[in-house]
């Protein structure tokens, strides 16, 4: 089994392949600053002046640089610990506490964080940026990607110059010093919102807006540097967990009953639902312009779900929503990690966390969505492991 940390204050070990940068993380504290006065360099007492920033890249922004409002983007909220790695700075933090972690981040401020596990993600969603600007010069409807950190803006230095380092186009920060990000969230008009905090993905969960927690795995496939392909699991993720409740209370023979007894009765919406409909109207926009066979945009729905038995259902909720995906696979059962292993997604969501480190064991990015009756069946679980 892939050693996974499920601990909200760690981001799996592991190594991103192809993105040679500093093996410097960073690491986003949850202590509570409002407690704390203003803060200097005098205050903080460093021992050592900030090293100045040598062999900075000059940042490349493709066409006429605006920034689109939230409302009419598509807003994905990134938290700094799964955008970068976190390891080494919050282990100064969690060991020697906030005055030495902010100290330690100021005297290494224009070292750049390493690549963390959304940073693959992110620069696709820049890559399917280019692609518009080009076919739309003047539209709004775009990736808008917000830097969520719980970082006093002191660290916003350090995130600058990183942002900077790896030519990332983020200008917009949502620094909380400590305070939960979720009212900025919906104040953003967020469409996503990657954590490695779960408590703070079930909390926004909780206000209706689509989040997951991230892991990083110790191997990690290669990615499209040109196509953005994001996957999903069916119930609980795109759909309800109507249907998982009925396997879960009477088994599979009576899932299959109540699957062809309504057949033609749409399933309800799951809490990424909003997200799928965000990607297929970017896609959209490029089938518009004939580009529906190059579309930097890719869909994969991958399910659990038979498809004979339990899969037209699935698939004609989709098409009564308006969605298209580009491909749909229905294992029965079957493992999903391989699967994944030959899509190669940026990001993959499931609700159910073996199926997440079935999913890392082969090398893929998965986000948990705490969401639905298989949380609570977890719980019972430890519960009962515990007793």
């Amino acid at each position: 089994m892939v050693k996974m940390s499920l601990d909200p204050l760690q981001v799996m070990s592991g190594q991103v392949k192809e993105l040679k940068v500093s093996p410097s993380s960073n690491g986003d504290s949850r202590g509570s600053w409002e407690e704390k006065e203003e803060f200097d360099q005098d205050h903080l007492g460093l021992t050592t002046k900030p090293k100045l920033v040598t062999g900075r890249r000059a940042r490349k922004v493709e066409g006429g640089v605006f920034f689109p409002k939230p409302e009419n983007a598509v807003s994905i909220a990134v938290s700094s610990r799964v955008l970068f790695r976190t390891e080494r700075e919050q282990e100064v933090y969690l060991q020697k506490g906030v005055e030495e972690y902010l100290r330690y981040q100021i005297e290494h401020e224009n070292e750049p964080f390493a690549p963390g596990p959304a940073f693959p993600f992110v620069k696709a969603l820049e890559a399917v940026n280019t692609r518009l600007r080009e076919l739309y010069p003047l539209s709004e409807e775009l990736f808008d990607i917000v830097l969520v950190t719980y970082n006093h803006a002191h660290v916003g230095i350090r995130l600058i110059n990183t942002i900077n380092h790896h030519n990332l186009f983020i200008e917009r920060f949502c620094m909380t010093g400590g305070s939960s990000p979720i009212g900025y969230l919906k104040a953003w008009h967020t469409n996503l919102y990657l954590s490695a905090d779960a408590d703070k993905v079930r909390e926004a969960l909780a206000e209706g807006i689509a989040a997951a927690t991230m892991f990083m795995t110790e191997k990690l496939t290669e990615v499209s540097e040109s196509q953005l392909r994001v996957a999903f699991d069916g119930d609980a993720v795109l759909f309800s967990d109507e249907s998982e409740r009925i396997f879960k209370a009477h088994g599979l023979d009576k899932f299959f009953e109540h699957e062809r007894d309504n057949e033609d009765t749409l399933l309800d919406h799951g809490p990424l639902k909003g997200f799928l409909e965000a990607l297929g109207k970017l896609q959209k926009k490029f089938y518009a312009k004939g580009h529906r066979l190059d579309c930097p945009i890719r869909t994969f729905l991958v399910t659990a779900r038979s498809a004979a038995s339990s899969g037209i259902r699935a698939l004609k909720t989709l098409r009564a929503w308006g969605l298209e995906i580009d491909e749909a696979l229905f294992l029965a059962g079957a493992p999903k990690g391989p699967m994944l292993e030959k899509i190669r997604p940026h990001i993959y969501f499931d609700d159910q966390m073996f199926h997440v480190e079935g999913a890392a064991e082969m090398g893929t990015v998965a986000a948990h969505v705490p969401y639905g009756i298989a949380q609570k069946h977890n719980l019972i679980q430890k519960s009962s492991v515990g007793k």
